[in-house]
């Protein structure tokens, strides 16, 4: 499932202000790497995420439905939370 428009604006959003990435995330894309790429994103900075994405979009995300896939690229994450809103 393709995240729609809105949903990802959101996530970058949420993402942008959690990791506090100023005028950085101006440049953030569907294709843009995050886990490996995103230096402001470690493993203590994907629970951080995973807490401000649940309670922006008011979904609830177990910790076995979390892999590196789903960090993988930013579309990866909106599309991921576009299917918990879906579900």
């Amino acid at each position: 499932m393709t995240a729609s428009v809105q949903t990802f604006d959101a996530v970058r959003s949420v993402l942008a202000r959690t990791l506090q990435l100023g005028g950085k995330s101006a440049s953030l894309s569907r294709d843009t790497s995050l886990l490996g790429s995103l230096a402001e994103l470690d493993s203590m900075a994907v629970v951080q995420v995973l807490a401000a994405l649940e309670e922006h979009f008011g979904i609830a995300v177990a910790d076995d439905e979390v892999s590196a896939d789903t960090f993988a690229t930013l579309g990866g994450l909106a599309d991921f939370v576009e299917s918990k809103l879906a579900a």
